[in-house]
């Protein structure tokens, strides 16, 4: 089997942190009192090195960082990304072994040389300096990088291919999900809201921006579209998409614009509401009652849920079959 299609490539991280690197000390990470040798973990033929698992953790370190509470919880958190990451590049090796196993399998050049090709102008600006400069500071040669890439198009192929096999779920799973879980398509009250705004003016009076707003309801009541008078008349920054605001909540607004609007029913509008700042006329395109949403609202919903469940449950029995019939030995 040929895969045909170029697939999502793992983003390399190292090289962007290089310059903040050079300038601040360089984290702490424990790796290197942890894993004196260098080696984190073996498995098959490869061996995964300290470096290997930095790479790895690099894109996540910030992020840690800014939601650590304290050193202790940065530790804690430090330690589970690390085995974590330990994990990952395991499986990885594992899931390229399986797909190597199969004759009929392979990746055709052309679509590694269009993935270098695309991480050359990424990650290092089309520039081939750069991009050699990067692999002599991590001791690989351009065979060995080609090769990473490779296997980076391998293992997010056979993971696709794990999730597409998880794509039909009968409806009698999504009925008894939802009789089963109710609570959670419970949703509040909320109207997809289009608004006109007039602004205050030349010290114009509530009852001239009254009136201008009166003359658009006018238009509206005789048949014209609210949305085509937003485009019109609106003064704010959704004009241009007809005064659309999507779907809000009673508590995303203030109480002067909430009661008027959450009275609405579908396809009503507000009399003029006057501010400090101008008038508005608020519209009620669609709405959506508080309680508990029927099956036929939520059925996609359901199903994206129950896919996600079942494609976790799939992968981590493969994971476990791979894991149990490969060879791996923990630092």
């Amino acid at each position: 089997m040929i895969i045909q299609r170029r697939l999502p490539i793992l983003l390399l991280a190292a090289l962007a942190g290089a310059s903040a690197r050079a300038q601040t000390p360089p984290l702490d990470d424990g790796l290197n009192v942890r894993f004196a040798n260098g080696i984190a973990a073996i498995a098959e033929d490869k061996v995964i090195t300290v470096d290997d698992v930095r790479r790895e953790l690099a894109p996540l370190i910030p992020q840690l960082q800014r939601e650590a509470r304290n050193e202790q919880e940065f530790d804690q958190k430090l330690a589970q990304y690390q085995d974590d990451a330990i994990q990952h590049l395991i499986d990885r090796v594992l899931i390229i072994k399986e797909f190597r196993k199969d004759d009929k399998k392979h990746v055709p050049d052309s679509i590694v040389d269009n993935a270098m090709a695309d991480e050359l102008a990424d990650q290092f600006d089309g520039d081939r300096s750069k991009f050699l400069a990067y692999l002599r500071s991590r001791g690989s040669t351009l065979r060995d990088y080609r090769k990473e890439v490779e296997e980076r198009i391998i293992y997010d192929y056979e993971i696709h291919q794990q999730r597409k096999s998880q794509s039909i779920v009968s409806p009698v799973k999504i009925e008894q999900f939802y009789k089963e879980n109710k609570d959670k398509f419970y949703q509040d009250d909320q109207v997809h809201l289009r608004l006109i705004q007039l602004t205050r003016a030349n010290g114009e009076t509530d009852g001239v921006l009254k009136g201008k707003a009166e003359a658009i309801l006018l238009r509206l009541r005789s048949g014209e579209r609210f949305e085509d008078l937003a485009k019109e008349y609106s003064e704010d920054s959704r004009r241009a998409k007809g005064g659309d605001w999507n779907w809000v909540k009673r508590a995303d607004m203030k109480a002067e614009f909430s009661e008027p609007l959450f009275a609405l029913k579908k396809g009503e509008a507000t009399d003029p509401i006057t501010t400090p700042e101008g008038c508005f006329v608020l519209f009620a395109e669609d709405r959506k009652y508080a309680g508990i949403q029927k099956l036929e609202e939520v059925r996609s919903q359901v199903e994206n849920i129950l896919v996600a469940q079942m494609t976790r449950e799939s992968q981590d029995r493969w994971l476990e079959r791979l894991r149990r019939d490969g060879y791996v030995k923990h630092f």
